[in-house]
């Protein structure tokens, strides 16, 4: 019977998250039900750490992260909407990644837009960059990575230099737009990631770019109601916030 705690809380995510493509017709896995299903692994492996009957220790665990990770793939879910509703039209691609990233990307044929050489946002990029903003400051459990990109005109390190300027213009204006200046960080690679061979004018234009990753942290979602288990997890004697039935000792100490 207890061997059968972490088989049902896996499998109860994995078939409340199907969901059906409305552009396909095809059945899949939502990037909720992803989240909940790696969120109930790393929960099994937590929930033996705390001593006491490792099994049942292990199906608390697998429900209680399968809840967590659910709860970051909702809100990410969310968030990648909202971005891509407020995105429409600017040339900006929105991409979702495996692990419930989002990824902007800003080339040079979207209205973010650099002159040769310079790092000063034209007005096209600063109303594109109102909206990110707009959505980013809706969602402030994630982190941002802003990574500027050269194409191979000119030296490496005046590349270098110039990817982390415009890496930073685009940082700088959307803590001016209200995003709290500890979520992100900025970085430059230069010329040594295009996105095409630089073997054309319209490739080196689509390598000077920059690109937006956007990170969930780990209690993204935590307070929404939609990702919440409708049954509380046991209390009893609980030492943790999962209420795994130990002692209240802790077994690892300074």
């Amino acid at each position: 019977m207890k061997k059968t705690i972490i088989t049902l809380g896996l499998a109860s995510i994995l078939v409340n998250g199907c969901a059906v493509d409305p552009r396909t017709g095809q059945t899949g896995i939502s990037s909720t039900a992803a989240g909940g299903g790696i969120g109930a692994a790393v929960g099994a492996g937590a929930g033996t750490l705390f001593g006491g009957n490792d099994l049942v220790n292990a199906g608390l665990g697998a429900l209680a992260g399968g809840a967590v990770g659910a709860g970051i793939g909702y809100y990410m879910d969310q968030q990648q909407q909202d971005m891509q509703q407020s995105l429409q039209g600017t040339g900006i691609e929105v991409q979702r990644t495996a692990d419930n990233q989002i990824n902007l990307n800003m080339p040079s044929s979207s209205s973010v837009t650099f002159a040769s050489g310079k790092t000063d946002l034209n007005q096209a990029s600063q109303a594109a960059l109102d909206a990110v903003a707009q959505v980013l400051t809706k969602y402030p459990e994630s982190t941002i990575v802003v990574t500027g990109h050269t194409d191979d005109v000119g030296a490496d390190a005046d590349n270098q230099r110039l990817s982390e300027a415009r890496a930073t213009s685009v940082g700088r204006y959307l803590v001016q737009r209200g995003v709290n200046a500890q979520r992100i960080t900025q970085q430059g690679m230069g010329e040594i990631a295009p996105k095409l061979t630089n073997t054309s004018e319209t490739n080196r234009a689509a390598n000077r770019r920059v690109e937006l990753a956007i990170k969930a942290n780990n209690n993204a979602g935590a307070n929404n109601p939609q990702t919440q288990p409708t049954q509380g997890y046991p209390t009893t004697n609980q030492p943790n916030s999962y209420g795994y039935p130990q002692n209240n000792q802790p077994r690892f100490t300074q």
